[in-house]
């Protein structure tokens, strides 16, 4: 890496001030070319000396000495800097011009364009952090959510990193165990006892299983939790939405049939993405735009993480219900029992629909939360089982890892399968050295999450999903 590259790290538009960086060996002689410190002339630019993690104001030249703009510099030499190579900086106002015109003076001293990733991908490559940690950095710019930006600071301080670290231990133990006893077959040395074996691996298979099982849980946290509002029509679902929202998102009237076409909504709800797709009421209709709106809610319904299935308690379930209610078996649902404030005090079940009428199309264990979307009554109890839902109803500690990368999920789950498959032939004592493959790529399918085994290819495709000048 003897080039030198240079990109603008602030995101277009306009903002107070903005960013473009440099890394590389000729960082401070590109800087010297065309930063100008207010202490010096522009004859002595050349040779000012910077103190290293200063500040300097002056100003920004082009190729010409003409005045770009007001600017404070900072210079980083590796390898103490976030690529561990020489670094140096202009911060500026924001504005796409200054960008501009600055980045292309630093390409006109020497720089190159930076590719997309490149500054992470040579702190990557210079041992500042390991792949795990590099994807990280992307997820803690594209947070969209408290918990997914702690999520991706814990796994940018290398928890994860570490976890896996410490299974691949454990797995070379094993490997060097059994060379040795492949090796050396006649020599005094401990044999590798088959019941041992199968208890050390699949106690080691244990602990990617449950990286693995958090997976889930991340992905979530992650992009966001694929809410769906589903009901026949006139049953509240709006009025829900408008309730989770705290806001009058969507039209409500008494008239069935008022949403016609899917309305989508994106709130943080203690800390979580969830992303609310209020549907047309699901039922047959001769019109061709409420039939088109019927369509797309099924599709909404059939794409969801997690439904919510709203029901009318002030009046007796009717075909339309019962007929949602089979289609969301077996589908991650929760049951809303509607309009509560119309038949609270009411004991009429031939009107009202009870918990116990509905308890029959639920599963064991399972309960309707009821409320009022005209009165907010139920939203805690609700709100509360969409989180649970997201969590499994566990509490984390803080040290618990959740794995979000669906990269790094996939590799777990082929490590497992390597793992499991191992186990097996331990158990039915075959020969080591066919053993020995399966731990040795599952050895392998950890070391690319951190990237110690990681080829080519794979550093290309992690680093292109990052933006410019990260």
């Amino acid at each position: 890496m003897d080039t030198t590259i240079a990109a603008i790290s602030t995101a277009y538009g306009e903002a107070g001030i903005g960013i473009v960086r440099m890394s590389g060996p000729d960082s401070l002689k590109v800087l010297r070319k065309v930063f100008v410190p207010r202490v010096c002339t522009a004859e002595d630019a050349a040779a000012f000396e910077y103190e290293p993690r200063h500040m300097y104001f002056g100003s920004a030249v082009d190729a010409a000495g003409s005045f770009i703009d007001d600017c404070l510099a900072v210079y980083m030499p590796g390898p103490n800097s976030y690529t561990g190579e020489d670094v140096a900086e202009l911060q500026c106002h924001g504005s796409m011009v200054s960008y501009k015109k600055i980045l292309a003076a630093f390409l006109d001293g020497g720089a190159v364009p930076a590719e997309r990733g490149e500054f992470t991908k040579r702190a990557f490559m210079n041992g500042k952090m390991d792949l795990a940690q590099a994807e990280a950095v992307i997820d803690l710019i594209k947070a969209r959510s408290s918990r997914s930006f702690e999520c991706a600071g814990q796994q940018y301080s290398g928890t994860l990193s570490e976890k896996v670290k410490a299974i691949r231990k454990e797995l070379l133990g094993e490997l060097v165990q059994l060379t040795v006893n492949m090796d050396y077959p006649d020599e005094d040395i401990e044999q590798v006892v088959y019941g041992k074996l199968l208890n050390r691996v699949s106690s080691i298979d244990d602990e990617v299983l449950k990286l693995q099982s958090s997976s889930e849980e991340g992905r979530i946290i992650k992009e966001g939790l694929k809410v769906a509002i589903v009901g026949k029509p006139n049953v509240g679902k709006s009025s829900v939405l408008n309730m989770l929202l705290r806001a009058d998102r969507s039209i409500v009237t008494d008239i069935p049939g008022t949403t016609r076409d899917t309305i989508e909504e994106q709130i943080s709800l203690r800390g979580l993405t969830i992303c609310f797709v209020d549907t047309a009421g699901i039922h047959e209709s001769e019109d061709k735009v409420e039939s088109i709106g019927i369509e797309r809610s099924k599709d909404a319904f059939n794409k969801a993480d997690l439904l919510l299935l709203v029901l009318d308690v002030a009046a007796p379930l009717e075909e339309e219900d019962t007929e949602l209610l089979s289609m969301a078996v077996g589908r991650p649902a929760i049951m809303i029992a509607n309009k509560q404030d119309l038949v609270n005090g009411q004991a009429d079940e031939g009107v009202c629909v009870t918990e116990e009428i509905l308890r029959k199309y639920m599963a064991e264990g399972e309960s309707p939360v009821f409320v009022s979307a005209r009165t907010g009554e139920g939203l805690e109890e609700l709100e509360d089982r969409i989180e649970s839902f997201v969590t499994g109803g566990r509490v984390r500690k803080e040290d618990d890892v959740i794995v979000t990368s669906a990269r790094h999920a996939a590799l777990l789950t082929k490590a497992h399968e390597e793992l499991a498959q191992a186990c097996g032939m331990i158990k039915a004592g075959e020969a080591m050295d066919f053993i020995e493959v399966n731990i040795r790529a599952a050895f392998d399918l950890l070391g690319e999450i951190t990237g110690e085994t990681a080829g080519d290819e794979v550093l290309t495709e992690v680093f292109s999903r990052f933006c410019l000048g990260k």
